[in-house]
């Protein structure tokens, strides 16, 4: 069968990555490969929206094939844009060597560390946070390996931490980091400390910013499997809730709303392939056809 003009009008595909694209466990994204390369032909970018830093991005985007497409590190407190994203006047920059701007929407992280160590002295909270830590422990916390700690380390506009208190202490410090304009969110194995930022906003940042580009507004995929990517998945046209075991609740109801039955980048594969072929008329049929 032949395809359809596909990218009229066009497509933009954000997906977190941990427990989505890549396996929670093992961080493979084979099962997701032909579905990759058949975007890839038709030029859709595959945005990453991550809690993930930039300086793990990089080599992520290489291995994935994904380095002329933008990304969302950080939980959208870092956004990364390739040549072909930028304004000619207003983002270039010399002395980048690969030809990536980077924006950074939320605050500094090292004001952010400050504020969480004044606000557990004076609440008397248990938490640790990552940048207290040593190789050894991001190493078992994470299962990566030492050069990826190193990188996951590298923060630039958020600060992960372990919960080691009650609920009820929880909340508490979601109520004071937000009279301190900051936003407590859940990712897969850290709570994450950012500015008033969000993977949604960071979405929507990137679609006004190919609309201005452009001249027209792309239709969107978002996918995602936890708390940290409701945002992103209720930002985007049609969404995918990639089924996961962390347990946590994942309220958002719709008609734009896809939930896999299969987890990680098998899942990833199942709701790129429900709505490419319901909503857009792909052929159906393997994407290595």
């Amino acid at each position: 069968m032949t395809q359809p003009a596909l990218n009229k009008p066009p497509l933009l595909v954000f997906t977190d990555l941990d427990g989505s694209l890549l396996d929670h466990d093992t961080y493979d994204w084979q099962p997701a490969s032909a579905w990759l390369t058949r975007l890839e032909q038709q030029a859709i970018p595959i945005i990453p929206t991550t809690s993930k830093t930039r300086a793990e991005l990089l080599a992520l985007r290489q291995e994935l094939g994904l380095e002329q497409t933008p990304f969302i590190a950080e939980n959208g407190a870092v956004i990364g844009l390739p040549p072909s994203w930028q304004h000619a006047r207003l983002d270039r920059d010399p002395a980048s060597p690969d030809g990536l701007v980077v924006k950074t929407p939320s605050m500094d992280v090292d004001y952010i560390r400050r504020r969480l160590d004044v606000v557990r002295e004076r609440h008397g909270l248990r938490f640790r946070r990552m940048g207290e830590m040593d190789l050894a422990e991001v190493q078992a916390l994470t299962g990566l390996s030492a050069a990826g700690a190193e990188q996951a380390m590298v923060r630039e506009g958020s600060e992960p931490l372990v919960w080691e208190d009650d609920d009820a202490k929880l909340q508490a410090l979601h109520e004071t980091l937000r009279v301190d304009g900051l936003r407590l969110t859940r990712g897969g194995r850290f709570w994450h400390v950012m500015g008033a930022v969000d993977k949604g906003q960071a979405s929507d940042w990137l679609v006004a910013r190919f609309e201005a580009l452009r001249g027209y507004r792309p239709r969107t995929i978002g996918l995602g499997d936890g708390p940290n990517d409701l945002a992103l998945l209720a930002a985007t046209d049609m969404a995918v809730v990639i089924a996961a075991s962390h347990g946590q609740p994942m309220p958002l109801e719709g008609s734009q709303i896809y939930r896999t039955k299969a987890q990680g980048p098998t899942g990833w594969s199942e709701g790129v392939s429900h709505w490419l072929t319901r909503e857009l008329g792909w052929a159906d049929n393997d994407p290595d056809d």
